[in-house]
């Protein structure tokens, strides 16, 4: 049985590259823009369209279309591609902000057995709150490994220690 909410979708309008920073993207589900527009910008999205995510982290276009793009202000959530700041989430479901996977860390906690858990059990909602309408798992792991390289050898103990502007690059464990 068809949701009402579901329409066809007309496979010849999918576009591959960002119109403004040509990155590839990765095409999402309607249903991610629509829980995750702004009402206004919500109401502007063509039903017949296939969207697409545009992971640049310079670029300021979120979701786009043949017709239609949108930017990272017409979203009711930052997004971690585009967002360097500690407490944007990386795990939009489970609310794992960079700061809080970095302080799992410092405690020998990994946050990706927590995700892996809750998934299991059917816990999450990637489509509705991840702005790339996917599993965060890959993401969290990227991050981990990111805060992992920059760890200080040759420590036990370790905290977090950011520089002045936050980057994915500043991340960094050390004595």
């Amino acid at each position: 049985m068809e949701s009402c909410c579901q329409m066809p979708v007309n496979e010849s309008s999918i576009m591959t590259n960002c119109p403004v920073c040509h990155l590839k993207g990765k095409r999402v589900p309607l249903i991610t823009l629509k829980s995750l527009l702004k009402p206004t910008s919500l109401e502007t999205i063509n039903h017949e369209e296939c969207y697409a995510f545009c992971s640049n982290p310079s670029c300021e276009v979120v979701y786009f279309s043949h017709s239609k793009t949108f930017s990272k202000d017409m979203l009711k959530v930052r997004v971690y591609q585009k967002d360097e700041g500690l407490d944007v989430p990386v795990c939009y479901c489970f609310n794992w902000t960079r700061e809080r996977i970095i302080e799992a860390m410092q405690d020998n906690e990994r946050p990706t057995d927590h995700i892996r858990e809750q998934v299991q059990a059917g816990r999450c909602g990637c489509e509705v709150n991840n702005p790339q309408g996917s599993c965060c798992l890959g993401n969290v792991a990227a991050f981990m490994k990111t805060v992992n390289t920059n760890h200080t050898p040759n420590t036990n103990e370790c905290f977090f220690h950011k520089k002045k502007k936050a980057t994915p690059s500043t991340y960094r464990l050390h004595d």
